[in-house]
């Protein structure tokens, strides 16, 4: 029987969260240590990472240079779950240094295992965030 510490929904609703709020412990406490993130499409992030320190530090981490700090806005617009598995839909909206608006809306499918993200398949307007996070040739390092 799932707590409200491991419910799945609650575990993906207090990432986004976290992530919202800029609470590093809570955003690394929420990913399993073999967990991975699959970021489909072809923009130099985009693979599957794995593991809690690569999605962490390497893929959300490796934003933030490309981003005015303290710009980044996230709403949680809603959850589905069924069993271990939540889809989970938000906006993300910032400034980035290259002068322009990142405004995106993203879905996430989650699997939770032990009250903890074991897997996401993320998707977005990858196009969207190439002509904005990687304009004039500069890439987040990753």
């Amino acid at each position: 029987m799932n707590t409200p510490a491991t419910d799945p929904r609650a575990v993906v609703i207090r990432y986004v969260e976290a992530v919202r709020d800029g609470d590093a412990g809570v955003v690394r406490d929420s990913f399993a240590d073999d967990a991975t993130w699959h970021y489909p499409g072809d923009l130099p992030i985009s693979k599957v990472w794995r593991g809690r320190d690569a999605i962490v530090d390497d893929f959300l981490g490796g934003m933030g240079p490309v981003l005015v700090p303290g710009t980044l806005r996230i709403e949680l617009l809603g959850t589905i779950a069924e069993g271990d598995r939540v889809v989970a839909e938000w906006t993300s909206q910032a400034r980035t240094v290259h002068g322009g608006t990142y405004d995106n809306r993203c879905l996430g499918i989650f699997t939770v295992r032990g009250g903890r993200i074991a897997s996401v398949v993320e998707y977005t307007d990858t196009r969207h965030v190439g002509q904005v996070l990687f304009a004039g040739g500069d890439r987040p390092e990753v």
